[in-house]
């Protein structure tokens, strides 16, 4: 991978990439593979890009893909008994609390769920988050507000 298109095409999307990567993952072994794949299937599949839709829009797709497909490789995996909320202090991705327990809820749901709700947080349009999952924006409006409901009832627990 070139410096160049690393520096112009992937770090300014980093926390696309961290953001997605981390609700699929558990340690941060993993979230640095997952980070690593997606980088490096953003960059082979970069001549496929035919900017029919954004770059941002591209990056989502990539790192998803790359998550859901790892994701399957490793379910079998065992994790470790440390959660993602405890190795993260030592990387300080999530010094906030609030945020390690969104993240916990949010790992909770369904792989395209966490997807939607990601891309929602990233305060991305319906019509896009759609074209991103291959659904309407119409699904996606009705899936946000039970995925919003069902964060609420995790958070409000505390996640269990």
């Amino acid at each position: 991978m070139s410096t160049d298109f690393y520096t112009s095409s992937i770090i300014p999307y980093a926390g696309i990439i961290i953001k997605i990567c981390r609700a699929y993952t558990d340690s941060q072994e993993d979230f640095e593979d997952f980070y690593q794949e997606a980088c490096l299937q953003i960059w082979k599949s970069r001549e496929a890009f035919q900017e029919k839709s954004k770059w941002s829009t591209w990056i989502y797709r990539v790192t998803l893909n790359v998550c859901l497909t790892l994701s399957k490789k490793n379910k079998n995996k065992p994790y470790p008994s440390d959660s993602f909320t405890e190795s993260s202090e030592n990387n300080h991705a999530f010094e906030n609390e609030d945020l390690n327990l969104l993240y916990d809820a949010i790992k909770k749901l369904s792989e395209v769920d966490r997807a939607i709700i990601l891309l929602h947080l990233e305060e991305n349009p319906y019509k896009e988050i759609a074209a991103i999952i291959g659904t309407s924006a119409n699904n996606i409006a009705v899936r946000i507000n039970r995925i919003k409901k069902q964060l609420k009832e995790l958070l409000d627990g505390k996640i269990n």
